[in-house]
């Protein structure tokens, strides 16, 4: 008896446990989801910090702690909703931390600041540290502060590749890789030990660029000629005083100080969080729209099944999901249009051409949808592979893209084997068997029968993107190669139709379907975004244990390790890969 009231008593404290669990999260849902009081005269305050993910980071604790970093299409929402809304006077711009290796996503920011200076409302920005990426996203600011402690840390652009032949000599192994295509280069990352001539060319173009780019964009919004910048560069980095004196920044201020500088006769300012205003509905102030446009969002390395996150990659673009994704996308009668957003250096070409021929099907079936490709930092490769599925692609102009090419191969490992005290012996039927043995170098016959593969799918590639681009394949072989491009690039040599950002693309997806050009849409965003409900019962299934892991391994060269050892990681021995190589300019 006394057993079974102990017993009684453990399993109604375990339900009084759940009861209050259950009414905690419900309270905590309405707590997180409803909408903020603004009060008049409210200045905004818009961080920009970290590697800008398309989509704000989804964990528990960020969502309930108010500790989320807002992704690239929050900041450009934001500024949106507070262009159109009264209450809201001025913003207040925090470019801090920005360590992605790229641009696209900055400009996507930096266009969107401009975008809202149209409404005549004061935007300022704030530098606690004044990198070259914070100040590129600052620049187009009405005025620039820096901490009075911190430089100017504007000097240039530099770019590293690692080569790693020469561990894999020490270690014993050997990389033994085929690929298609002067400039298809990420290879090169096993089996050389310095820049081959086709390489530093595609690195020098690459970084010249962007650079150009920077030197334009700072000119605009500083009021200066694009000479003067490239000299003001060269002097770099400055103290922030001489950062004031040479004209680069406004003035020096700390936090404190800013609502001063800021402040409008008789008008008392009253901040409000960009986390918190995010909860602003689009819809109470009038930006609601009728018709409907999907975006699909394919982020990461391509490859086959389903998406998932990698802990060194981050995020994997599985062709069943995507897949999965376009058939609901074209099944749904309200969505007038389809808006495909590429951020992949791409991946496993069998993946990349399941994905491309289910977009082309979504596109000219029956029942076809107007299709739009968007690029993010990255649509290369494999990335570009899907990308061409759609009549009209728009680029940032810092998007990388092209690497039209592929290459396949495998580390032989037998020598590391043999410095352990190990031996590997196989036992096999059939004549090419071992071909993608990890121990032995591929025969003359194994390669011919692997460049076979890799010709052909080239051949494919190339005849693709001249019927998407409306080119003969001689034209595009030329400019193909595996090179990788600009989206400015890109953008001349007809790879690409227009540039900017998925604003930009949904315009045109507006077109497409003949949707009045006034006429405000709602986005359908697949994958939807979580809400807190789903994002706590994942996390108690332990659904976020991967994601986490990723975080925790957030590192500034994280996503250079990943796609550094993607091909021996990701896909399988000796798998013809659509993939481009890593090189990140800093």
């Amino acid at each position: 008896m006394a057993t079974r009231r102990g017993l009684g008593l453990v399993l109604a404290i375990l339900l009084l446990a759940m009861l209050v669990s259950a009414a905690a999260m419900v309270v905590l849902m309405l707590a997180v989801g409803r909408e903020p009081a603004v009060p008049s005269n409210a200045v905004l305050v818009l961080r920009v910090e970290g590697d800008l993910a398309d989509s704000a980071s989804d964990t528990v604790f960020e969502s309930v702690m108010g500790a989320r970093r807002n992704g690239t299409r929050a900041i450009v929402e934001n500024l949106r909703k507070a262009k159109a809304d009264r209450r809201i006077s001025a913003v207040i711009v925090r470019p801090v931390g920005l360590d992605s290796a790229y641009w696209a996503r900055l400009q996507e920011v930096r266009d969107a600041i401009l975008d809202f200076k149209s409404s005549r409302k004061a935007v300022v920005a704030h530098l606690e540290y004044g990198g070259d990426r914070e100040y590129f996203v600052a620049s187009a600011c009405d005025r620039v502060f820096l901490l009075p402690t911190s430089p100017l840390d504007v000097s240039g652009f530099a770019s590293y590749e690692l080569f790693l032949r020469g561990t894999l000599d020490k270690v014993g192994a050997y990389p033994d890789f085929l690929h298609i295509g002067d400039f298809k280069t990420a290879p090169n990352q096993f089996t050389e030990k310095t820049f081959t001539p086709a390489h530093r060319e595609m690195a020098e173009s690459l970084n010249r660029d962007l650079y150009d780019q920077f030197v334009q964009a700072v000119a605009g919004g500083r009021k200066k000629t694009p000479d003067e910048v490239r000299q003001l560069i060269d002097e770099g980095p400055f103290l922030a005083e001489d950062a004031v004196r040479i004209g680069l920044v406004d003035d020096v201020a700390y936090d404190d100080e800013l609502d001063v500088k800021i402040k409008q006769p008789g008008k008392a300012l009253v901040r409000i969080k960009d986390d918190e205003y995010a909860k602003v509905r689009a819809a109470s102030l009038g930006l609601g729209g009728r018709s409907r446009i999907a975006v699909i969002n394919a982020y990461g390395v391509i490859n086959s099944g389903r998406s998932g996150i990698d802990p060194l990659n981050g995020a994997v673009a599985g062709s069943e999901t995507l897949v999965e994704y376009v058939r609901k996308a074209k099944k749904d009668r309200t969505v007038k249009a389809i808006v495909l957003h590429v951020d992949s250096p791409g991946g496993s070409t069998v993946a990349s051409d399941v994905i491309w021929r289910e977009l082309v099907q979504a596109r000219t079936g029956p029942n076809g949808k107007p299709l739009v490709a968007s690029m993010s930092d990255l649509a290369a490769s494999g990335g570009y592979y899907i990308a061409m599925a759609a009549p009209d692609i728009v680029a940032e102009p810092g998007t990388l893209t092209g690497s039209i090419g592929i290459f396949g191969g495998k580390i032989v490992t037998a020598g590391t084997y043999g410095k352990l005290g190990m031996n590997v012996e196989a036992v096999s039927i059939g004549k090419h068997a071992e071909m993608n043995s990890p121990v032995r170098p591929y025969s003359e016959e194994d390669r011919a029968k692997l460049d076979e593969q890799l010709r052909a799918f080239y051949d494919q590639f190339i005849e693709k993107v001249a019927a998407s681009r409306r080119k003969r394949p001689e034209e595009i072989d030329a400019i193909a190669q595996g090179r990788v491009w600009t989206g400015r690039q890109a953008k001349d040599l007809g790879l690409v139709d227009a540039l900017g950002g998925l604003d930009r693309a949904v315009t045109i997806a507006k077109e497409r379907a003949k949707i009045p050009s006034g006429e405000q849409v709602e986005l359908v965003f697949y994958p939807p975004r979580r809400t807190l409900y789903d994002l706590l019962m994942s996390s108690f299934s332990g659904m976020d244990e991967r994601a986490e892991v990723a975080a925790l391994l957030g590192i500034r060269d994280r996503r250079a390790v990943g796609m550094l050892t993607a091909p021996v990681r990701l896909f399988r021995t000796g798998e013809p890969l659509a993939l481009m190589p890593f090189g990140y300019v800093r």
